[in-house]
């Protein structure tokens, strides 16, 4: 399923299954499960939203094979936890702004959002995907020189407003840890990964940080 967020003509914001024909059926949250109401609207008749409003925004720094080799660097031994706040979440194809403060250095990555759908709290590895609701794409927006030089930690070189663009929907039937990322730049080819790639597998990820912090579902 692809599930998408958005608002209507009324300004109302709701969740929808998106149809093959361009539709939107229109459900209750995807958080209570999945029950359509019966109404629907065109895909071009609403404007889509970041798929989900979430509470929490943790991220993984150096989770790339491949990049830590390139970077020179130690795989870590455990799963390096930063997080973004909350309002740097802004929806698919709305502009990201630069910080008046720090302008200069913004740059870019392509990340996979594993989004979660129900509570979770000390699970196993083995369980970790039952409280998965799905995936989505997620460009973790940096202000380098803040994240870099300026400050001894990164998390407001990454929390700047619309540094998290998420989007367009979220995806229910894919398998995690088998994933292409790939960005663009004007067209051009800048990343190309896949989460095969990643040290810490996404089953790994969501059973550590259960065990640090209570996820909650977004």
């Amino acid at each position: 399923m692809k599930i998408v967020r958005f608002q209507d003509r009324d300004n109302q914001v709701r969740f929808g299954l998106l149809e093959a024909d361009r539709t939107i059926a229109v459900i209750d949250s995807p958080f209570q499960g999945i029950r359509q109401t019966g109404q629907s609207v065109a895909l071009e008749d609403v404007e889509l939203l970041s798929p989900v409003d979430p509470p929490d925004i943790l991220a993984i720094g150096l989770n790339y094979k491949q990049h830590a080799v390139e970077s020179n660097m130690a795989f870590p031994e455990r799963p390096v936890l930063f997080i973004k706040a909350s309002s740097s979440a802004t929806g698919p194809g709305r502009p990201i702004l630069l910080p008046k403060v720090a302008p200069d250095e913004v740059d870019y990555e392509a990340e996979l959002a594993l989004v979660i759908g129900k509570t979770a709290r000390h699970v196993s590895e083995e369980d970790a995907l039952d409280y998965l609701l799905g995936c989505t794409c997620a460009n973790d927006v940096s202000a380098r020189d803040c994240q870099l030089r300026q400050d001894a930690q990164w998390a407001r070189g990454k929390s700047f407003d619309t540094f998290c663009p998420l989007g367009p929907w979220i995806e229910t039937d894919l398998d995690p840890d088998h994933l292409p990322i790939r960005s663009r730049l004007n067209g051009k080819i800048m990343q190309e990964s896949n989460t095969a790639d990643q040290i810490f597998s996404c089953r790994k990820l969501i059973s550590y940080l259960s065990h640090c912090l209570t996820l909650r579902p977004g």
